[in-house]
């Protein structure tokens, strides 16, 4: 079965008090849903249309554990605590 990744792309960070308790909370929800974070920040460098906005890539053993990890109490919590802190886009894709 392939990996997955999860790749968080920040278009915007309006509270960052809330951007924090987010991380407080997703950090630890996400490992215990099996996710490794493989990289986290702003791009070193940017090309064609790309945005220079923080971007997190977390690796799964499975789509289908990305997937149960977002849907879980302890992830769903994060989310709440985020509330409209941040404008941005999840993407779950299978690897190859």
């Amino acid at each position: 079965m392939p990996k997955a990744y999860w790749v968080s792309a920040y278009r915007a960070i309006t509270d960052t008090d809330k951007l924090a308790a987010y991380a407080k909370l997703a950090g630890p929800a996400l490992t215990a849903g099996g996710g490794r974070f493989l990289a986290r920040g702003e791009p070193a460098k940017v090309y064609e249309l790309g945005l220079k906005q923080r971007t997190v890539l977390t690796e799964f053993d499975s789509v289908e554990q990305a997937v149960a990890a977002h849907d879980s109490p302890a992830y769903q919590a994060a989310l709440a605590a985020l509330g409209n802190g941040a404008q941005r886009e999840i993407r779950i894709i299978e690897g190859v």
